[in-house]
């Protein structure tokens, strides 16, 4: 079986787990409901974001359940109307989190003035507000850029990426750079879930098809945040570490791409 380890550790130093939860359009009560269960499921690491709106419960969530916040890997992300003023929208999620420091803080999209923003986020990371700095939808072209004048160079790239939509040259690329390539839409948010090849091979190993694309993600080195709201879904998103796909399921698998996004 081809070994995937549960964690990923970081170009800095820092350990990152390689299944987290997506929490992308989940708010409220549903959200709060969403994190307990996936700490409840052995999940320690939870995806958020400013544009999600849901800080503020996640961080609620975090604060009533038993496990110490030291054990958990919070990310989020500065939205780009906020670029001129990185460490104020900083501090902004930190308070809504209710943390004092953030495990991941990523760049939501590449836009004018990242630059700027990033000296300001490297400030951050050095007093220990930002544990680990990264991006996210940034193209070959963006990396290459920020890493020009960056002190600090980019942890993670997270990227919307599945069988359907596999950027290889993208992903090579960030390797190259010992940049973690983190799939975010892994699941295509249902959209292929029930292609007739994910399907097939989904049964060949007795698994779901949204095990076998998660799986997919791990097998290419990279990590991955699937999104989910239910207890049964949250369950089955984490439970991919005891079986591994054969180099020509893989191969097959990687045939689907068509540059499928599935998201906006």
């Amino acid at each position: 079986m081809i070994s995937v380890s549960k964690d990923k550790v970081l170009n800095n130093g820092v350990s990152m787990p390689a299944v987290g939860l997506g929490t992308y359009q989940i708010s409220g009560s549903a959200v709060e409901e969403a994190v307990f269960l996936a700490l409840e499921a052995g999940y320690r690491r939870i995806d958020t974001a400013k544009l999600y709106q849901n800080e503020r419960e996640i961080g609620d969530a975090i604060r009533a359940s038993d496990v110490p916040r030291k054990d958990i890997f919070i990310t989020t992300k500065l939205w780009p109307t906020d670029f001129i003023n990185a460490e104020w929208a900083l501090e902004e999620s930190l308070d809504k989190l209710q943390t004092d420091y953030v495990d991941l803080y990523l760049i939501h999209w590449p836009f004018v003035g990242k630059g700027r923003a990033w000296k300001a986020l490297e400030n951050s990371h050095a007093d220990g507000r930002i544990r680990a700095l990264g991006v996210s939808n940034y193209s070959i072209k963006h990396i290459n850029e920020l890493l020009k004048n960056a002190k600090v160079k980019p942890a993670v790239n997270q990227i919307e990426c599945s069988p359907f939509f596999y950027r290889k040259d993208l992903i090579d690329h960030c390797m190259a750079n010992d940049i973690v390539v983190e799939a975010y839409s892994p699941l295509t948010r249902g959209q292929k879930i029930n292609d007739p090849v994910v399907v097939e091979i989904a049964r060949k190993y007795d698994k779901s098809p949204a095990q076998i694309m998660i799986r997919w993600a791990l097998e290419h080195s990279m990590t991955t945040v699937p999104k989910a709201a239910s207890k049964a879904h949250i369950e089955e998103n984490i439970a991919v570490f005891d079986f591994s796909i054969d180099p020509a399921d893989m191969a097959s698998l990687d045939t689907l791409n068509k540059n499928y996004r599935a998201g906006a």
